[in-house]
């Protein structure tokens, strides 16, 4: 395993991860979060760390499941706030 691949890999996913971090509004963050591609990254650095399993399950939860999910939660939250 290539030592300069690794620490590329963490370092996309810490400016990724960097970046939905400091996004303020969280709508904004889920979008941050699956288009950034905080989930493409990760999968990136777990198949480089030879787990392709991990990996693909990672693009599939990361990328679409729990961006979608936050938007829900928002969007919940913003109705009800509206509401009082």
């Amino acid at each position: 395993m290539d030592d300069t691949l690794v620490a590329a890999s963490l370092l996309l996913v810490a400016a990724a991860a960097t970046a939905a971090a400091l996004t303020r509004d969280p709508a904004r963050q889920a979008v941050v979060l699956s288009l950034l591609a905080l989930a493409l990254a990760l999968a990136l650095l777990f198949t480089v760390l030879q787990a392709p399993d991990v990996a693909l399950s990672q693009l599939a939860v990361g990328s679409a499941v729990t961006p979608l999910m936050i938007l829900l939660t928002v969007r919940r939250v913003r109705r009800r706030r509206r509401r009082e």
